[in-house]
């Protein structure tokens, strides 16, 4: 992902008020985030609650801000991430759900997805998978999975 400013994050959310953008309290350590290891930038509110915001960059370049609101209960078993697919996962996943952006969300539609609780999914499909079988290309196999998180993150993005 490439680096972007407070300006261009608070301008790219499509289902958020002025008002609900001015409010949101910016990822810590901002400034200092390697961009490098990102595939989107997603992160919880400290001052409300079940609230987070994920930016992920379009198929096209483009910037697109989420405004996301927890769930008040929790899977009832394990959940996989829809976003990273790790089978293996060493963080919980909850249940989010975006209001639409548009006359969609003006009427009250939504659209919901499981992902990271504290959006791991960059650190996910970064690490080395299982060897699957002798001879498995596992640099090509990390590789792959990153791109299919960005390909996942993007569509669920345009689907707000």
């Amino acid at each position: 992902m490439l680096p972007i400013t407070e300006k261009t994050l608070r301008a790219s959310f499509v289902n958020a008020s002025r008002k609900e953008v001015s409010d949101l309290t910016l990822p810590a350590g901002f400034e200092t985030l390697d961009w490098d290891r990102l595939d989107y930038l997603g992160w919880r509110d400290p001052k409300i609650g079940r609230r987070a915001y994920a930016v992920v960059p379009s198929l096209d370049g483009d910037l697109i801000g989420i405004l996301l609101q927890q769930a008040t209960t929790s899977p009832r078993s394990r959940a996989q991430c829809a976003w990273c697919n790790d089978v293996t996962l060493p963080n919980s996943v909850v249940f989010f759900s975006a209001k639409r952006s548009g006359k969609a969300g003006r009427n009250g539609n939504t659209i919901g997805t499981l992902v990271c609780e504290e959006f791991q999914c960059s650190r996910n499909v970064r690490r080395t998978p299982p060897l699957a079988y002798e001879g498995y290309d596992l640099e090509a196999a990390r590789q792959r999975r990153i791109e299919e998180l960005q390909l996942r993150t993007a569509s669920f993005a345009a689907e707000v």
